[in-house]
């Protein structure tokens, strides 16, 4: 749908995805668990995990599942390299790119 910026302030993704939610039948979240290539729980996955936490406060209605995102930047670069996207465009479509590799990982777990 759309990459929100958020500057370090949850408020303002909180609130977007508050938007989001009426304007869709949002039933699930899919959050992306940035889990270290050793398969350690570093400072990012402690950040994520609160951010989670105040999904779940917010919004106690909607399921919210995790998937690890190892590998998923890798793979947008790669997609972005061979559909010859420039590298002055790459930083900005590299997340939107990232967030379908988890969500396809999230589908393909539910077959």
């Amino acid at each position: 749908m759309e990459t929100i910026h958020h500057n370090g302030n949850d408020k303002i993704v909180l609130k977007r995805i508050e938007e989001l939610c009426v304007e869709y039948e949002i039933s699930t979240f899919v959050v992306g668990m940035p889990i270290n290539m050793n398969g350690t729980a570093g400072e990012r996955v402690d950040i994520t995990k609160k951010f989670v936490h105040k999904l779940k406060c917010k919004f106690n209605n909607i399921n919210i599942q995790t998937v690890d995102e190892r590998l998923t930047t890798v793979s947008a670069h790669k997609t972005m390299n061979f559909l010859d996207v420039k590298p002055k465009e790459k930083r900005g479509i590299v997340d939107t790119i990232s967030a379908v590799y988890i969500l396809e990982i999230y589908l393909n777990k539910q077959k």
